[in-house]
Protein backbone atom coordinates (compact mmCIF):
# COMPACT_ATOMS: atom_id res chain seq x y z
CA UNK A 1 0.00 0.00 0.00
CA UNK A 2 1.09 3.38 -1.10
CA UNK A 3 1.97 6.02 1.90
CA UNK A 4 1.28 8.81 -0.65
CA UNK A 5 -0.88 11.43 0.07
CA UNK A 6 -2.00 12.48 -3.26
CA UNK A 7 -2.87 16.69 -3.92
CA UNK A 8 -6.40 17.83 -4.98
CA UNK A 9 -5.85 17.98 -8.11
CA UNK A 10 -4.55 14.12 -8.58
CA UNK A 11 -7.70 13.30 -6.85
CA UNK A 12 -9.91 15.02 -9.28
CA UNK A 13 -7.91 13.89 -12.36
CA UNK A 14 -8.05 9.94 -10.47
CA UNK A 15 -12.16 10.55 -10.19
CA UNK A 16 -12.07 12.08 -13.44
CA UNK A 17 -10.27 9.04 -15.37
CA UNK A 18 -13.08 7.20 -13.38
CA UNK A 19 -15.63 8.95 -14.93
CA UNK A 20 -14.37 8.43 -18.82
CA UNK A 21 -13.59 4.83 -18.25
CA UNK A 22 -17.60 4.37 -17.12
CA UNK A 23 -18.51 6.57 -19.88
CA UNK A 24 -16.26 3.73 -22.56
CA UNK A 25 -17.62 0.65 -20.77
CA UNK A 26 -21.11 2.11 -20.87
CA UNK A 27 -21.16 1.99 -24.64
CA UNK A 28 -18.54 -0.64 -25.61
CA UNK A 29 -18.71 -3.50 -22.77
CA UNK A 30 -22.22 -5.84 -23.84
CA UNK A 31 -22.31 -6.70 -20.16
CA UNK A 32 -21.89 -2.96 -18.83
CA UNK A 33 -24.52 -1.81 -21.25
CA UNK A 34 -27.21 -4.39 -19.90
CA UNK A 35 -27.19 -3.25 -16.51
CA UNK A 36 -29.82 -1.61 -15.14
CA UNK A 37 -30.46 -0.07 -11.09
CA UNK A 38 -32.33 -3.56 -10.68
CA UNK A 39 -29.40 -5.57 -11.62
CA UNK A 40 -26.41 -3.58 -9.99
CA UNK A 41 -28.65 -3.59 -6.61
CA UNK A 42 -27.65 -7.48 -5.45
CA UNK A 43 -24.18 -7.11 -6.21
CA UNK A 44 -23.78 -3.52 -4.42
CA UNK A 45 -25.29 -5.08 -1.11
CA UNK A 46 -22.64 -7.89 -2.08
CA UNK A 47 -19.84 -5.29 -1.95
CA UNK A 48 -21.03 -3.45 0.54
CA UNK A 49 -20.87 -6.46 2.83
CA UNK A 50 -17.04 -7.38 1.36
CA UNK A 51 -16.05 -3.63 2.56
CA UNK A 52 -17.47 -4.65 6.44
CA UNK A 53 -15.51 -7.89 6.15
CA UNK A 54 -12.25 -5.84 5.20
CA UNK A 55 -13.29 -3.41 8.12
CA UNK A 56 -13.59 -5.90 10.41
CA UNK A 57 -10.75 -7.55 9.76
CA UNK A 58 -8.78 -4.32 9.35
CA UNK A 59 -7.27 -5.50 6.17
CA UNK A 60 -6.24 -1.89 4.80
CA UNK A 61 -5.36 -2.89 1.28
CA UNK A 62 -8.38 -4.15 0.75
CA UNK A 63 -10.68 -1.53 2.39
CA UNK A 64 -8.74 0.05 0.03
CA UNK A 65 -9.97 -2.07 -2.99
CA UNK A 66 -13.41 -2.97 -1.43
CA UNK A 67 -14.14 0.92 -1.51
CA UNK A 68 -12.87 1.28 -5.28
CA UNK A 69 -15.97 -1.25 -6.18
CA UNK A 70 -18.35 0.45 -3.86
CA UNK A 71 -17.55 3.79 -5.85
CA UNK A 72 -17.29 2.07 -9.40
CA UNK A 73 -21.34 1.29 -8.33
CA UNK A 74 -21.87 4.87 -7.60
CA UNK A 75 -20.14 6.46 -10.70
CA UNK A 76 -22.45 3.49 -12.83
CA UNK A 77 -25.64 3.87 -11.34
CA UNK A 78 -24.96 7.84 -11.64
CA UNK A 79 -24.33 7.03 -14.89
CA UNK A 80 -27.41 5.08 -15.88
CA UNK A 81 -29.21 8.16 -14.43
CA UNK A 82 -27.81 10.52 -17.05
CA UNK A 83 -29.08 8.46 -19.50
CA UNK A 84 -32.55 9.31 -18.79
CA UNK A 85 -31.75 12.96 -17.70
CA UNK A 86 -32.53 12.06 -13.84
CA UNK A 87 -29.47 12.99 -12.60
CA UNK A 88 -25.95 12.45 -12.86
CA UNK A 89 -22.56 12.03 -10.83
CA UNK A 90 -22.37 16.17 -10.55
CA UNK A 91 -26.38 15.94 -9.01
CA UNK A 92 -25.39 13.63 -6.67
CA UNK A 93 -22.61 15.22 -5.05
CA UNK A 94 -24.20 18.39 -4.81
CA UNK A 95 -26.96 16.70 -3.10
CA UNK A 96 -24.63 14.84 -0.43
CA UNK A 97 -22.76 18.31 -0.05
CA UNK A 98 -25.91 20.26 0.89
CA UNK A 99 -27.19 17.75 3.26
CA UNK A 100 -23.76 17.93 4.87
CA UNK A 101 -24.10 21.48 4.96
CA UNK A 102 -27.44 21.96 5.86
CA UNK A 103 -26.95 19.28 8.88
CA UNK A 104 -23.84 20.93 10.53
CA UNK A 105 -25.09 23.86 11.49
CA UNK A 106 -22.82 24.46 14.35
CA UNK A 107 -19.84 24.32 11.23
CA UNK A 108 -21.43 26.47 8.40
CA UNK A 109 -24.04 28.66 10.57
CA UNK A 110 -24.65 29.88 14.31
CA UNK A 111 -25.35 26.65 16.20
CA UNK A 112 -23.69 26.20 19.72
CA UNK A 113 -23.23 22.30 20.22
CA UNK A 114 -21.30 21.13 23.39
CA UNK A 115 -20.69 17.29 22.56
CA UNK A 116 -21.18 14.41 20.28
CA UNK A 117 -24.61 13.80 21.53
CA UNK A 118 -25.92 17.75 20.63
CA UNK A 119 -24.71 16.44 17.36
CA UNK A 120 -26.22 13.43 16.72
CA UNK A 121 -29.24 15.33 18.18
CA UNK A 122 -29.48 18.18 15.85
CA UNK A 123 -28.76 15.92 12.87
CA UNK A 124 -31.85 14.27 13.36
CA UNK A 125 -33.85 16.90 14.04
CA UNK A 126 -33.13 18.54 10.97
CA UNK A 127 -33.45 15.24 9.00
CA UNK A 128 -36.93 14.91 10.26
CA UNK A 129 -37.79 19.06 9.06
CA UNK A 130 -36.23 17.98 6.01
CA UNK A 131 -38.18 15.14 4.90
CA UNK A 132 -40.56 14.97 2.52
CA UNK A 133 -43.94 14.30 4.23
CA UNK A 134 -42.31 11.85 6.61
CA UNK A 135 -43.86 12.28 10.35
CA UNK A 136 -41.02 9.87 12.49
CA UNK A 137 -37.39 10.21 12.44
CA UNK A 138 -37.69 6.27 11.96
CA UNK A 139 -39.45 6.04 8.27
CA UNK A 140 -36.03 6.84 7.40
CA UNK A 141 -34.67 3.27 8.75
CA UNK A 142 -34.36 0.48 5.48
CA UNK A 143 -37.31 -2.02 5.56
CA UNK A 144 -34.88 -4.13 4.15
CA UNK A 145 -31.95 -3.87 6.59
CA UNK A 146 -30.96 -7.28 8.81
CA UNK A 147 -32.98 -7.24 11.83
CA UNK A 148 -29.89 -6.67 13.90
CA UNK A 149 -28.44 -3.56 12.50
CA UNK A 150 -32.54 -2.09 12.22
CA UNK A 151 -32.39 -2.58 15.72
CA UNK A 152 -29.06 -0.72 16.59
CA UNK A 153 -29.91 2.22 14.12
CA UNK A 154 -33.45 2.51 15.78
CA UNK A 155 -31.88 2.88 18.76
CA UNK A 156 -29.47 5.56 17.50
CA UNK A 157 -32.36 7.61 16.01
CA UNK A 158 -34.39 7.57 19.22
CA UNK A 159 -31.55 8.26 21.64
CA UNK A 160 -30.80 11.13 19.37
CA UNK A 161 -33.80 12.80 20.43
CA UNK A 162 -34.19 11.90 24.12
CA UNK A 163 -35.74 8.71 24.17
CA UNK A 164 -33.44 6.88 26.28
CA UNK A 165 -32.54 5.47 29.57
CA UNK A 166 -30.10 7.10 31.91
CA UNK A 167 -27.74 4.88 32.25
CA UNK A 168 -26.65 1.00 32.14
CA UNK A 169 -28.42 -0.38 35.19
CA UNK A 170 -31.22 0.70 34.13
CA UNK A 171 -30.95 -1.05 30.74
CA UNK A 172 -29.23 -3.96 32.69
CA UNK A 173 -33.04 -4.34 34.96
CA UNK A 174 -34.67 -4.25 31.68
CA UNK A 175 -32.50 -7.11 30.13
CA UNK A 176 -33.31 -8.96 33.54
CA UNK A 177 -37.24 -8.07 33.34
CA UNK A 178 -37.00 -9.58 29.54
CA UNK A 179 -35.67 -12.65 30.69
CA UNK A 180 -38.61 -13.10 33.54
CA UNK A 181 -41.12 -12.44 31.02
CA UNK A 182 -39.59 -14.65 28.65
CA UNK A 183 -39.18 -17.90 31.17
CA UNK A 184 -43.23 -17.46 32.33
CA UNK A 185 -44.22 -17.72 28.69
CA UNK A 186 -42.14 -21.07 28.09
CA UNK A 187 -43.48 -22.26 31.59
CA UNK A 188 -46.75 -21.71 29.60
CA UNK A 189 -45.73 -22.91 26.96
CA UNK A 190 -46.99 -20.05 24.59
CA UNK A 191 -44.53 -20.28 21.28
CA UNK A 192 -45.93 -17.83 19.73
CA UNK A 193 -45.26 -15.57 23.24
CA UNK A 194 -41.67 -16.61 23.93
CA UNK A 195 -40.61 -15.82 20.27
CA UNK A 196 -42.44 -12.47 20.95
CA UNK A 197 -40.53 -12.35 24.16
CA UNK A 198 -36.91 -13.36 22.99
CA UNK A 199 -37.34 -10.31 20.27
CA UNK A 200 -37.29 -8.39 23.63
CA UNK A 201 -34.41 -9.78 25.04
CA UNK A 202 -32.50 -9.66 22.02
CA UNK A 203 -33.51 -5.69 21.76
CA UNK A 204 -32.68 -4.62 25.03
CA UNK A 205 -29.42 -6.96 24.58
CA UNK A 206 -28.55 -4.24 21.81
CA UNK A 207 -29.30 -1.71 23.77
CA UNK A 208 -27.31 -2.75 26.64
CA UNK A 209 -24.69 -2.89 23.83
CA UNK A 210 -24.81 0.35 22.67
CA UNK A 211 -24.54 1.58 25.73
CA UNK A 212 -21.32 0.10 26.06
CA UNK A 213 -20.00 1.88 22.76
CA UNK A 214 -20.16 -1.90 21.63
CA UNK A 215 -21.30 -2.19 18.16
CA UNK A 216 -23.43 -5.79 18.81
CA UNK A 217 -23.20 -6.74 14.85
CA UNK A 218 -19.46 -6.79 14.87
CA UNK A 219 -19.23 -8.03 18.06
CA UNK A 220 -21.34 -11.17 17.09
CA UNK A 221 -19.30 -11.75 13.78
CA UNK A 222 -16.30 -11.71 16.02
CA UNK A 223 -17.77 -14.17 18.04
CA UNK A 224 -19.24 -16.31 14.85
CA UNK A 225 -15.35 -16.59 13.36
CA UNK A 226 -14.33 -17.42 17.07
CA UNK A 227 -17.07 -20.24 16.80
CA UNK A 228 -15.86 -21.37 13.34
CA UNK A 229 -11.98 -21.36 14.06
CA UNK A 230 -12.91 -23.36 17.37
CA UNK A 231 -14.89 -25.67 15.60
CA UNK A 232 -12.96 -26.65 12.77
CA UNK A 233 -10.25 -27.01 15.53
CA UNK A 234 -12.37 -30.15 16.82
CA UNK A 235 -12.99 -31.34 13.73
CA UNK A 236 -9.33 -31.27 13.01
CA UNK A 237 -8.57 -33.27 16.35
CA UNK A 238 -11.18 -35.45 16.00
CA UNK A 239 -9.59 -36.28 12.31
CA UNK A 240 -6.38 -36.86 14.27
CA UNK A 241 -7.42 -39.37 16.45
CA UNK A 242 -9.21 -41.56 13.40
CA UNK A 243 -12.90 -40.79 14.77
CA UNK A 244 -15.93 -38.84 13.03
CA UNK A 245 -17.29 -35.55 14.78
CA UNK A 246 -20.78 -37.46 14.77
CA UNK A 247 -19.90 -40.27 16.21
CA UNK A 248 -17.95 -38.53 19.65
CA UNK A 249 -20.04 -38.02 22.42
CA UNK A 250 -20.72 -34.42 23.71
CA UNK A 251 -18.14 -34.56 26.85
CA UNK A 252 -15.36 -35.49 24.21
CA UNK A 253 -16.35 -32.93 22.18
CA UNK A 254 -16.04 -30.56 24.70
CA UNK A 255 -12.38 -31.54 26.10
CA UNK A 256 -11.54 -30.82 21.89
CA UNK A 257 -13.73 -27.47 22.30
CA UNK A 258 -11.55 -26.76 25.84
CA UNK A 259 -8.36 -27.60 24.03
CA UNK A 260 -9.34 -24.99 21.60
CA UNK A 261 -9.63 -22.16 23.71
CA UNK A 262 -5.94 -21.27 22.38
CA UNK A 263 -7.70 -20.25 19.11
CA UNK A 264 -8.64 -16.88 18.23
Amino acid sequence: MTNKLHSKEEKLQAFSRLLDIMDELRTGCPWDKKQTFQSLRHLTIEETYELGDAILNNDLEEIKKELGDLLLHIVFYSKIGSETKSFDIADVCNEISDKLVYRHPHIYGDTKVANEDEVKQNWENLKLKEGKGKKSILEGVPKSLPALVKATRIQDKVAAVGFEWENTEQVLAKIKEEILEFEVEKKAKQQDKMEAEFGDILFALINYARFNKINPEDALERTNKKFINRFKNIEKQAKENGFKISDLPLNKLLSYWENSKSIN
